[in-house]
């Protein structure tokens, strides 16, 4: 397969791709040149593939700890199976981290408490809405992929690129 080096090396490339991962993970919808639009499709779709394939994969168990009185308590605690443990690290590695926004007149109390065992937003995200979503979709019309839409805009004044819209479907 043939990779569209977009003018750039490699690892400039990348980090675009990582970059314009997040911010379409993260917002839904991003504008950006065509060819990084088609380049970012497919980048963004391996990621909600692997998201998608995996975001089942969870271990209840029990775990004993001591409450406030000094007493043994039993919780049940969900953990992630291997398969979306790697499939998270994977995720992990080709995006970057996006920390949680305080909501305008949200209470600094109710951020905090809202945010208190998320550590990384934009997975919680993919595998909590994106995933089960895509799942279902995937069931309903019996097809994968197909995540991404590109929609042109018109050129860019200054440099006359051809401008597009990638959004989340």
């Amino acid at each position: 397969m043939k990779v569209k080096k977009l003018g750039r090396p490699t690892e400039e490339r990348l980090a675009i791709m990582r970059n314009q991962a997040t911010d379409l993970l993260w917002h839904g919808k991003i504008e950006t040149t065509l060819a990084r639009a088609k380049s970012l499709q497919s980048y963004t779709e391996k990621l909600l593939t692997l998201a998608i394939n995996s975001y089942e994969d969870v271990v209840t168990v029990t775990k004993t700890t001591l409450n406030k009185k000094g007493e043994k308590v039993n919780r049940e605690v969900m953990n992630d199976g291997p398969k979306k443990l790697a499939a998270r690290r994977k995720i992990m590695a080709k995006t970057y981290t996006v920390q949680e926004q305080r909501k305008k007149g949200e209470k600094k109390a109710d951020y905090l408490a809202r945010i208190d065992n998320i550590k990384h937003p934009l997975l919680e995200k993919i595998f909590n809405v994106y995933a089960p979503k895509y799942a279902e979709r995937a069931k309903e019309l019996g097809q994968k992929g197909g995540y991404t839409r590109i929609l042109k805009t018109g050129l860019r004044k200054g440099d006359n690129a051809q401008m597009a819209i990638i959004e989340l479907i």
